[in-house]
């Protein structure tokens, strides 16, 4: 396994993050697709043992069975010091007023809570989930910046949202001398690169560490295009993500193509393309099969000539924003 600093901070982190979505109880939240923690933890053990020192999970994840998994899963299998434990906060976690949102009390709530199902002091990363519309971008960051004077959270990270907000809360928290972001979590992949505009130049800019979501695009990009699977057809989120039929099915075919003639699974295709862009850190890799995992590592060492970079990229056509929502 390759390490990276993440960003411009001195934390080394794997040129992989396990993305913990794909773990809890299927019959919380809105993700049927999850596994339980029996068929969890054997994968979350593989990760750590194949040097992945990097996990992000989510309190909205399976309405909080996904951190207290992974809690008790790194207790088992981790040395809390050597792991970097990231997780989110913004989306709804209970019925009526302030159950969402990145107001200064549902961030103080939220991170106690986060913190108590992980079955630890304190997040390595500590993320905004979304831009709050409804809450001054200053109220949440005096908030992050006290959750982390509190020692309740190393660094700050935010994730999908336009560069114009991304830069201004960068801005502020210069301005008043809070704990700026660190990270950047966006969505990003061979199907939908309409970052590559504003948001991961700006990234380069300013020293932000890139750790993109869906880097398979939900399994898209792993498949034949005509394949489907329990998730595509019960992610509703994802149906959102994805609606350049035309474009998107050319792209798969030419990740096929190269896949064919390297002899490689597809997954290891789509990711190696991600890993050569200098901008990106670690990209979020879900797996809900060993296999995974061996195709997200030995993707690393995949090296893609500039022809096949090309190639994978000819077919692009501009999308709508998505992911932000």
């Amino acid at each position: 396994m390759e390490y990276v600093k993440l960003g411009r901070t001195g934390l080394d982190v794997s040129r992989l993050c396990l993305g913990c979505m794909t773990y809890g109880d299927p019959q919380r939240g809105n993700h049927r697709w999850t596994l339980d923690e029996a068929a969890s933890r054997p994968l979350l053990r593989k990760a750590l043992d194949l040097g992945i020192n990097f996990l992000d999970t989510a309190n909205i994840y399976s309405d909080g069975t996904s951190e207290e998994i992974v809690g008790r899963a790194l207790k088992d299998f981790a040395s809390r010091d050597e792991i970097v434990l990231a997780t989110k906060v913004h989306g709804r976690m209970h019925a009526g007023p302030n159950g969402m949102g990145l107001s200064r009390k549902a961030i103080m709530s939220q991170i106690d809570h986060s913190l108590r199902r992980l079955g630890t002091d304190y997040v390595d990363l500590y993320q905004i989930h979304r831009w709050d519309p409804h809450t001054p971008i200053e109220e949440t960051l005096e908030a992050l910046h006290d959750v982390v004077k509190a020692g309740k959270a190393r660094y700050l990270g935010a994730s999908s949202m336009y560069a114009w907000q991304f830069s201004k809360a960068l801005h502020l928290a210069d301005r008043h001398g809070w704990t700026r972001f660190a990270t950047m979590q966006n969505h990003y992949n061979l199907l939908y690169r309409e970052e590559e505009r504003e948001m991961m130049p700006l990234c380069v800019d300013q020293g932000i560490g890139v750790i993109p979501w869906s880097p398979l695009a939900r399994g898209r990009l792993t498949r034949d295009w005509n394949d489907s699977s329990e998730r595509i057809e019960t992610d509703l989120y994802g149906k959102t993500l994805y609606n350049v039929p035309d474009a998107d099915r050319r792209v798969v075919e030419a990740v096929a193509a190269i896949a064919a003639k390297r002899e490689v699974p597809q997954a290891q295709v789509a990711l190696a393309w991600m890993a050569h862009k200098p901008f990106i850190t670690a990209p979020i890799i879900g797996a809900s099969k060993p296999q995974h995992l061996d195709d997200a590592v030995a993707a690393l060492s995949l090296r893609l000539d500039d022809a096949e970079m090309a190639a994978l990229e000819a077919a692009y056509v501009p999308h709508a924003v998505a992911g932000h929502s």
